[in-house]
């Protein structure tokens, strides 16, 4: 703009609104190449070593520099590792790879559902489907009995048959 409209540095500032001290600044920052070189060795080299562990392998290199600085070269690289898949997700991913069944009685999926009645008494269902042909093999319903009157103690004690 300056070489276009031949103005001068404080008018052209001016005009963006930016402060002239912007224009006129110069880091004072040294260069890291020698650095981000060594931060990209030692990815290379240890593939799983995230930032922080980065960092420790530099400050015992000798290197003099902040948590902080590592952090932002390494990201900077793009050598952020991604976070692992929690256990269930991959569980879940296994899971796509099935095929869908092609004929009859290929596969099957049962489940098991429970609820309660307003008595208070527990009701437990059982049903088994074709996936193919989304045919009812079996269902089945019954009254889930307490975990005491399930113990061979409690039947020997009350004769109950």
């Amino acid at each position: 703009m300056r070489g276009e409209w031949d103005l001068s540095i404080r008018r052209a500032c001016r005009i963006f609104q930016v402060d002239t001290s912007t224009h006129h600044y110069k880091s004072r920052r040294p260069g890291q190449a020698s650095l981000e070189q060594r931060i990209r060795e030692i990815c290379q080299t240890r593939v799983r070593y995230g930032d922080r562990r980065v960092h420790v392998l530099l400050r015992r290199e000798g290197w003099s520099l902040g948590q902080n600085k590592t952090r932002r070269i390494y990201r900077e690289l793009g050598l952020q590792l991604p976070n692992k898949t929690p256990m269930r997700r991959v569980k879940a991913k296994l899971r796509e790879g099935r095929c869908n069944a092609t004929q009859p009685n290929e596969t099957w999926a049962m489940d098991c559902v429970h609820d309660q009645l307003a008595t208070g008494r527990k009701l437990g269902v059982l049903t088994i489907v074709d996936t193919f042909s989304r045919f009812l093999a079996g269902a089945g319903a019954a009254l889930v009995l307490p975990r005491r009157r399930l113990s061979w103690k409690y039947w020997k004690e009350s004769g109950e048959k």
